[in-house]
């Protein structure tokens, strides 16, 4: 499996070197990649329940990207449409997951015995529901069955907490960067769906 990847790797660097381009500026490219790709996933997730289709048509895209296949807006919006059929009921869930922990925390501040237990554990279930959701995303194909996939994510998340990790702190960059200037958040989508793609790409190799 190490030998394949490293002939994988061997070959993306031929072909790079047939076409000229360095390193540095691959790294460039997929990194302005990135940032486009969180422009469309943020205009994608412009209905509110379409967010999950919107990460993942967007790390579709990336993974594209990343072999060096021919891919652009009209591949994306294919795999946007693929990925809503199911994927609306997941992002519906997931903002009655979120109404849940805003009632937690609503009891925390109301002082109530027991809220801050129960508030802390309503953020530390909605943060590892969002990871498996990207992980999810990450790994979709079309005509894949989300929930199928979310329980499996669900598995992952667990039993990889480094790579879970690593998405929350994307996620972190996230918050951070809309705090700074909110406009600034909508790129940085791209970021963490790349997170989330090179994640399940090191778990499949472990």
């Amino acid at each position: 499996m190490t030998e394949a990847h490293a002939e994988t790797r061997a070959a993306r660097r031929e072909a790079r070197a047939a076409r000229g381009e360095s390193p540095l500026a691959g790294k460039f490219a997929l990194f302005a990649e990135c940032l486009l790709t969180g422009v469309w996933i943020a205009l994608a997730s412009l209905p509110l329940v379409t967010y999950p289709a919107a990460f993942a048509a967007g790390s579709r895209h990336l993974g594209r990207q990343l072999a060096h296949e021919r891919g652009g807006l009209r591949e994306f919006t294919a795999d946007f449409r693929s990925a809503l059929r199911g994927g609306w009921l997941v992002g519906l869930a997931g903002w009655a997951a979120l109404t849940v922990v805003l009632v937690d925390v609503r009891v925390v501040r109301a002082g109530l015995p027991g809220g801050a237990l129960v508030g802390a554990v309503g953020v530390l279930a909605l943060i590892a529901a969002v990871v498996a959701g990207l992980r999810a995303a990450a790994s979709w194909r079309p005509g894949d069955s989300w929930w199928s996939l979310l329980a499996e994510a669900g598995r992952r998340t667990v039993l990889d907490p480094a790579g879970s990790f690593l998405i929350v702190g994307g996620l972190a960059v996230v918050v951070c960067s809309a705090w700074f200037s909110a406009p600034l958040a909508l790129p940085v989508l791209g970021a963490v769906a790349a997170a989330a793609v090179a994640v399940e790409e090191r778990y499949r190799r472990r």
